[in-house]
C-alpha cells in the first residue's frame, strides 16, 4: 500500500529554494502577478521560464533531483512540512510508500528534493497563493504507472488533482473523507475517518495511521 498526503502550508522555518543568477531570493507561488512586492525576492510560477534561457524553474528542481544541478540545500517532500504527522508517516511507510500531493508541484514521492512554495488550494488563501481548478501545472507525477493500491489523505479541495494525477494507476485507490456527505470520486472507495477536529482533519487519520490504530479499508463500497 502507497499512501498519499496533501501538502502544508507550515514549511520548515530554513526551507531553502532556488536562487536567481543574481542571487535573489526564488518565491514560487500561483500567480505572482499578484504577490505584494518584498526586497531581495522574486516571486514566480513552478512553470515560468527562469534565469537560464529556455528552462522552466520545474523543469530546474528535476534538474536538482537528478544531479544535474546543484542542490541548494532543498528539502525532501517527506521532511518539508512541519505538522508531525509528515515525520510519523515517513517514519512509518519509509520513503518508497509515502507520497506527498502537492499544490506546487504535483504527486511526488517523499524523498523528493521540493523548494520553499506558497501555493495552495484553499479557497481562504490570498489570491497569489491560490491555486484555481482552471490554472495551467505540469504537475510532477510519481504515481503515473503504479500497480499498488493507494490511499489519499487530504482535503475536498486537493481530491481533484489526486484524481487525476492517479486516474492510470493500476491499484485500488481508497479516499478518506471527515465531511458528513461523501465526496464524488469516480472508481475509488470511500471510507469516513471520525474525528471532531474539522481543520486538517486528516492529520488525526495520518498519525493513527502511523501508530497502527487505524487501517484502510479498501473493501469499502466504491463511489
Amino acid at each position: 500500500m502507497l499512501c498519499v498526503i496533501q501538502c502544508a502550508g507550515s514549511k520548515q522555518a530554513n526551507a531553502a529554494t532556488l536562487p536567481t543568477m543574481s542571487g535573489r531570493r526564488v518565491m514560487f507561488v500561483a500567480r505572482p502577478d499578484a504577490a505584494p512586492p518584498e526586497k531581495g525576492v522574486l516571486y514566480v510560477h513552478p512553470d515560468n521560464i527562469s534565469d537560464l534561457t529556455g528552462i522552466t524553474w520545474r523543469q530546474r528542481v528535476m534538474a536538482v533531483n537528478t544531479g544535474r544541478e546543484p542542490d541548494p540545500g532543498l528539502w525532501i517532500a517527506g521532511k518539508l512540512y512541519r505538522p508531525k504527522a509528515y515525520a510519523l508517516l515517513l517514519e512509518k511507510l519509509g520513503i518508497e510508500r509515502l507520497f506527498i500531493l502537492s499544490a506546487g508541484w504535483g504527486l511526488v514521492r517523499a524523498d523528493f528534493l521540493l523548494p520553499d512554495y506558497d501555493i495552495t488550494f484553499s479557497t481562504s488563501a490570498e489570491p497569489w497563493k491560490r491555486r484555481r481548478a482552471s490554472d495551467k501545472f505540469s504537475d510532477f507525477n510519481a504515481l503515473e504507472r503504479t500497480q499498488e493500491d493507494i490511499v489519499f489523505l487530504g482535503g475536498k479541495d486537493y481530491l481533484p488533482l489526486f484524481l487525476r494525477l492517479t486516474r492510470s494507476a493500476a491499484g485500488r485507490r481508497l479516499v478518506v473523507y471527515n465531511s458528513a456527505n461523501p465526496p464524488v470520486a469516480c472508481g475509488c472507495a470511500l471510507t469516513r475517518y471520525p474525528t471532531t477536529r474539522r481543520t486538517n482533519w486528516h492529520y488525526d487519520c495520518a498519525e493513527a495511521l502511523a501508530a497502527g490504530t487505524w487501517h484502510p479499508d479498501f473493501e469499502a463500497v466504491p463511489s
